[in-house]
């Protein structure tokens, strides 16, 4: 027996868990704490490193507040995290500018200046990427990918560039604060577009770093995801409240461990998340792309095992916009007299089960509304930063609570595009897992299965899943878990959802009304923007 402290970086804040690891993975203590996401009107998405490490601080020291475990008992630390931002640090480890987020997409000028010039296919500069692909099986055509963030800060920050040792992304970053050491595992080097997968742990692009511009001494140096980066330094041990010469383990993004965690690690396994973003992935054992739907396989914490990886921006975050501006609007007009979150009488545990309970009486399709859930541009199977959120249809019968629900829909409409385009290249499991905080709501997987017309499953703790598989990967690498295709083991099915094919009809005719939204409105959206 062994126990793993997991830290669950997210975009709107981090989530400390404490787990036991014997026959199964159990949680023994949680503490989570938010942080402020920077919105400019330019495009950018910034965060401030400082904000996730105080953040893990104080979720640290209130995590062993309520168990008798104490912090010398910690075998090993490890991350999940966002992906896709850029962290450049100095050689003292400090961020020479405020984190830059996978939101971010300023760099519209750098991506067309550096792929999206001359013939082209799928918006890509042919030659670029015919070469991206052979050596990485992806090719870096969103303006949010790192490498843009990166060429953007040397084009418009050249003195914060110049103090630049190393790009990290976002649990690197804090693995540096914890160790004093410049890593990045498998997946996170993939995900700058500038790893060559035939390489393995030395696998960085000569080639593509001349290509496209980039200082190769820059790039830090790789480890897997199971493999120690160093030792908790006395500094960061102090402040964490932890013990110090404490293993710090490689760990994986979001886009790796949820998938870990949620017990889909063998080939064909798909799961759906639902968290601020959304996604759809399904394990491969081979490299594969669709560039005109944007989806990849990606490198993941399995040796040999890719992630077939279809991603929405806004997913969970379109209902808490909701949550602020329909249920909780700036003039006072609730779904009901009372204000359900200040009520001592409230018998949800939170507003986000009131509006979901709430919704379910409304008949599927909303009364004919249906929502984009395109709040902050999208990625997949369109890339288009411009792209934004619709409720269309709305009648003079049209309450809040079909906009609501219509929400929830049009989320899980994206998520039935985005399976089906995965469906073109691979097969995709029968019955798929469910997580992220979204699979907390009975009512929100039942749509769920309705309008994609499969079994959902959802594991135990759904909302932890990322943490799970962080501590999972730890234990693989102090050997207390043979290999991560034993962690389906160690994860429990908590809820399965079986589809309503009456529903699955009605949602079928709004589904297909859904996908033309965004080719009627496409040059609307982009004279918007303007």
């Amino acid at each position: 027996m062994i126990y793993v402290l997991a830290y669950d970086i997210g975009t709107t804040g981090v989530k400390t868990c404490l787990f036991r690891v014997d026959e199964t993975i159990s949680l023994i203590a949680s503490a989570s704490q938010g942080y402020p996401l920077y919105i400019l009107e330019d495009g950018g998405a910034e965060q401030d490193g400082d904000d996730w490490w105080n953040a893990m601080c104080e979720t640290t020291r209130k995590v062993f507040e309520g168990t008798s475990v104490k912090p010398e008992m910690v075998a090993g630390i490890s991350f999940c995290s966002q992906m896709q931002g850029i962290v450049l640090v100095d050689k003292e480890g400090k961020a020479v500018r405020r984190p830059m987020s996978y939101m971010d997409q300023r760099a519209k000028e750098e991506i067309r200046k550096g792929i999206a010039y001359g013939p082209q296919i799928a918006g890509a500069n042919v030659v670029k990427l015919l070469k991206s692909l052979q050596i990485t099986g992806a090719v870096s055509t969103s303006v949010k990918d790192p490498m843009w963030k990166y060429k953007w800060i040397e084009n418009h920050e050249p003195e914060n560039f110049k103090r630049a040792y190393k790009w990290l992304d976002v649990k690197e970053y804090l693995i540096c604060r914890c160790t004093g050491e410049c890593v990045m595992t498998e997946d996170s080097a993939f995900a700058t577009l500038l790893y060559d997968t035939r390489k393995g742990k030395e696998g960085w692009s000569r080639t593509l770093c001349k290509m496209f511009g980039i200082h190769m001494e820059h790039l830090p140096k790789i480890i897997k995801s199971s493999e120690q980066a160093g030792k908790l330094t006395r500094k960061a041990a102090q402040e964490l409240g932890l013990v110090e010469g404490t293993p710090v383990f490689g760990g994986g993004g979001d886009a790796s461990l949820i998938g870990v965690g949620s017990g889909c690690v063998h080939v064909g396994d798909t799961h759906i998340y639902s968290g601020t973003s959304g996604w759809v992935s399904t394990v491969t054992d081979r490299q594969l792309v669709d560039v005109t739907a944007m989806i990849a396989a990606i490198v993941g914490a399995q040796s040999g095992r890719y992630n077939y990886f279809a991603e929405m921006e806004t997913a969970g975050k379109c209902l808490e916009w909701v949550k602020d501006h329909l249920a909780l609007d700036e003039i006072g007009i609730y779904l009901k007299k009372i204000h359900v979150a200040e009520s001592h009488e409230a018998v949800y545990t939170s507003l986000y089960d009131y509006m979901t309970e709430t919704v379910k009486k409304v008949p599927p399709g909303s009364g004919g509304v249906i929502f984009t859930p395109w709040l902050h541009g999208n990625r997949c199977p369109f890339e288009d930063p411009a792209a934004a959120g619709i409720f269309f249809g709305i009648k003079l019968e049209t309450g809040k609570t079909e906009l609501i629900r219509s929400v929830l829909e049009g989320v899980c409409y994206h998520l039935r595009w985005m399976l089906e385009c995965e469906e073109k290249k691979v097969r995709t499991s029968k019955v798929i897992r469910f997580v992220g905080g979204g699979a907390l709501s009975d009512v929100t997987s039942q749509i769920l299965a309705d309008i994609t017309g499969r079994e959902i499953e959802v594991v135990e703790n759904p909302q932890n899943v990322g943490s799970v598989g962080a501590a999972a990967v730890v234990a693989v690498g102090l050997s207390a878990i043979p290999n991560l295709e034993k962690v389906r083991e160690f994860i429990p099915v908590t809820g399965r959802f079986e589809p309503n094919m009456d529903n699955k009809r009605i949602y079928d005719k709004y589904f297909e009304i859904f996908k033309k939204l965004y080719a009627s409105n496409k040059k609307n959206y982009r004279r918007l923007s303007r």
